[in-house]
């Protein structure tokens, strides 16, 4: 039987970065992966695919609509080829789970293909899929198996007509009319990119607005800039049931004042968040407790009830963020050689890989108000940039939230082109509890995006923003 440090089970972005960092500091570690290609959700089925056809059917918008702007004229029409398309994406996906497969060869990690289970706190039974069995034994272990899309009781995926975002990233046709059933993240970013190739789209939300848990402001930015895009909204919206008759699919909801809408399409993603997948863990017989929502209960040194078996990323509470997991798998390892790691899950950024993108970090204005904290705002449009103007990219702005006493930055919140990328200074200065005026003294290179948020600390330092 072989021994080993550490074993880490699910090899998505959590685990793996978990496995690397325990083998840096000198563990013998393996890690189990029930698939046959390492990476888990994120990078297979997950941001990875998706951030490849957001970017293909970006360029395809640009030519169709923009390029004509920038003095590029296309002779002939400009068609999608959707099979190229998704066969790029695929090789995006093989490269980069590639990647992994030589990380873990490099950090001399065994890689064990099969369902990992439990047979107590120090054995782990893999499954393989030739129908053998093996079993390692392991100091500790780090759970790390990621989580699986939900959908409603009443709605059956049959995964061709009625699909969820695995589906959605392989799909043999663009879509007539794509109905989205949730208006988060990934029924956003999906929703675009079929928008963009030519499909009718229409989102149902049960909520009032969209990506509920960004400030409210960002919601409504979004929502307009979206708006014309085309993209139609049904909000304040109760799914109630969810038909295929041939090639349509029925949507029926009742609206906020219970009159019944009804919503014909030829495909209908369902996008109304995940669940943690524990599926053949065999958790209690490691004495491994599990909340009634599916999650694996921690303490704050993420260990489970079992002293010797951690759990980290989307099968934990917390945001299901591919590099929340990651922060939480270095902790862990950095936490077994003796170190004393932390996270800060205020600084923990959310992104919508929309266009524009969408960014957050710290409090929203909701919770500030909420926790009755004093606070000042500062914002700036993105259209008053010279870079925005440059490459047409108008939409958006910075928003920062400081303290009214101390002017320590609480939260920022962003919408407009790169800032996916434009966040990270957000967090650099939120982590060294930088005050507004402190971003607004820092020299930022013209033109930039970034001007933007410097600008809007500009604004939150009494009110003194150069450029608007």
């Amino acid at each position: 039987m072989s021994q080993y440090d550490v074993a880490v089970i699910g090899s998505g972005p959590g685990g793996y970065v978990a496995a690397i960092r325990c083998a840096q500091l000198g563990m013998k570690t393996a890690i189990i992966e029930k698939y046959s290609t390492l990476g888990g959700t994120c990078l297979n089925v997950g941001c990875i695919p998706s951030k490849a056809l957001l970017d293909s059917s970006h360029h395809y918008e640009d030519a169709i609509k923009h390029f004509d702007a920038h003095g590029i004229e296309i002779p002939g029409e400009v068609k999608v080829n959707l099979e190229k398309m998704i066969a790029r994406k695929q090789a995006v996906v093989d490269q980069t789970t590639k990647g992994i497969e030589f990380l873990m060869d490099k950090n001399k990690i065994d890689v064990f293909q099969g369902i990992g289970s439990f047979e107590d706190a120090t054995h782990v039974k893999i499954s393989k899929n030739d129908g053998s069995t093996e079993v390692i034994e392991a100091k500790n272990s780090i759970i790390a198996t990621g989580s699986k899309p939900s959908t409603l009781p009443f709605i059956k995926i049959d995964k061709e007509r009625i699909i969820t975002s695995t589906e959605a990233l392989k799909l043999k046709e663009v879509p007539k009319h794509l109905v989205v059933i949730g208006g988060g993240v990934i029924g956003l970013e999906l929703g675009q990119v079929y928008k963009r190739l030519g499909a009718e789209v229409t989102v149902v939300e049960y909520m009032d607005r969209i990506i509920p848990t960004m400030d409210a402001s960002l919601s409504k930015e979004l929502t307009k800039v979206m708006k014309k895009q085309k993209v139609k909204f049904n909000l304040s919206h109760k799914v109630k049931s969810v038909e295929r008759v041939g090639d349509e699919v029925i949507v029926k909801a009742d609206d906020k004042k219970g009159q019944e809408v009804e919503i014909k399409g030829d495909y209908c993603l369902v996008s109304v968040g995940r669940r943690p997948y524990t599926d053949g863990l065999n958790a209690e017989a490691a004495g491994v407790k599990i909340d009634g929502r599916g999650k694996i209960e921690v303490d704050e040194h993420l260990r489970t009830s079992a002293a010797n078996i951690y759990a980290i990323g989307d099968v934990i509470r917390g945001a299901m963020l591919a590099h929340k997991a990651e922060e939480e798998g270095v902790l862990v390892a950095e936490q077994l050689a003796g170190q004393q790691p932390h996270i800060d899950y205020n600084l923990i950024p959310g992104v919508v890989y929309t266009w524009p993108e969408v960014a957050s970090v710290g409090k929203t204005e909701e919770e500030l108000k909420e926790a009755g904290i004093a606070y000042k705002t500062g914002q700036f449009p993105m259209r008053a940039l010279g870079r925005s103007r440059a490459s047409m990219d108008l939409d958006g702005f910075v928003k920062i939230l400081a303290d009214k006493e101390t002017d320590e930055v609480l939260g920022v919140h962003m919408i407009g082109a790169r800032c996916a990328d434009l966040i990270a200074e957000a967090v650099t200065a939120m982590e060294f509890r930088a005050s507004a005026e402190d971003i607004s003294r820092m020299s930022h290179a013209h033109p930039t995006f970034a001007e933007a948020v410097k600008e809007a600390a500009l604004a939150a330092t009494d009110d003194r923003a150069l450029h608007v």
